[in-house]
């Protein structure tokens, strides 16, 4: 691990970013261009002290998680992105459909929905990015462990996630996640994760086991859903699923049509939502 090169690099990258760069506020005056440590900390779910030392090139060996982390935080491309493996002494993802890398033209995009939910997954349901209406929406992503981030694995394990959706509408949100998942496995049959989630889930939920068995197929799309927030209630929202198939990533933007109730309950969303992360961070 080079750590001299690793913290000029990751100096580098943060200083060429602006907090609008990456969906954030201007915050107070700015001495220095580009964005701040604690920025960067926040971005990747690590503690500020730990990017810190990192930059200071005193910090331990980065996981793989957390080299991702900072890969998206500091919008890296591609080959950025395996250099700062490289300089860790890690070798870099190279199966493209499953490396968690998020293209920073597509981050720059979801950054800009400021004002409607929107996240980046890939197509057997890891959520790679979220903006910070969809964490209001439906949960903070970041605040969860790396293993813990898949949309099919939460509708199924946690209850949480479940009671977003309204009971009449539980059944056909379940056989649409196995259905794409069926469709992703044959498609990549010797891709390990997407298996060994199935194989996971099939054992922990009598559900997706009985809906496995019934070998349904087909692509999420776009499509109307319909979420029950804790706070403001029934929302029924346009969902259009963009597709960037080099990276089997999808963006998924969740609207509402303009002088509808549920516009104005994504409105409210956006502001007592938005207030409630901002109180937790």
């Amino acid at each position: 691990m080079d750590r001299t090169q690793l913290a000029d690099f990751l100096r580098r990258c943060r200083t060429r970013l602006s907090p609008a760069d990456v969906g954030l506020g201007p915050g107070a005056r700015r001495r220095t261009p580009g964005l701040r440590r604690e920025e960067v900390a926040q971005l990747t779910g690590m503690s500020t002290d730990y990017y810190t030392r990192l930059e200071q090139a005193r910090g331990p060996r980065p996981s793989r998680q957390m080299l991702t982390a900072l890969a998206r935080a500091l919008r890296l491309t591609d080959d950025e992105r395996d250099h700062l493996f490289h300089l860790v002494g890690e070798e870099p993802p190279r199966d493209r459909s499953s490396s968690g890398h998020v293209r920073p033209g597509l981050l720059l995009v979801l950054d800009r929905l400021y004002d409607t939910p929107a996240m980046v997954v890939n197509d057997w349901g890891e959520v790679l990015a979220q903006n910070p209406m969809a964490a209001a929406l439906s949960g903070d992503i970041s605040a969860r462990p790396p293993g813990k981030r898949n949309m099919i694995r939460r509708y199924f394990t946690d209850p949480d996630m479940r009671r977003l959706v309204p009971p009449e509408d539980q059944e056909e949100h379940a056989r649409s996640h196995v259905a794409n998942l069926r469709a992703v496995l044959a498609a990549r049959p010797d891709d390990l994760a997407p298996a060994a989630l199935v194989a996971e889930l099939r054992a922990a939920s009598q559900e997706f086991a009985a809906l496995w068995e019934a070998h349904e197929v087909a692509v999420r799309r776009s499509a109307v859903k319909r979420f029950l927030h804790p706070v403001v209630g029934l929302l029924e929202l346009e969902c259009e699923v963009l597709l960037s198939s080099e990276h089997a990533q999808r963006l998924i933007v969740h609207s509402a049509r303009p002088g509808t109730e549920s516009y104005e309950r994504l409105e409210l969303l956006r502001v007592v939502g938005l207030q409630d992360l901002a109180a937790r961070g």
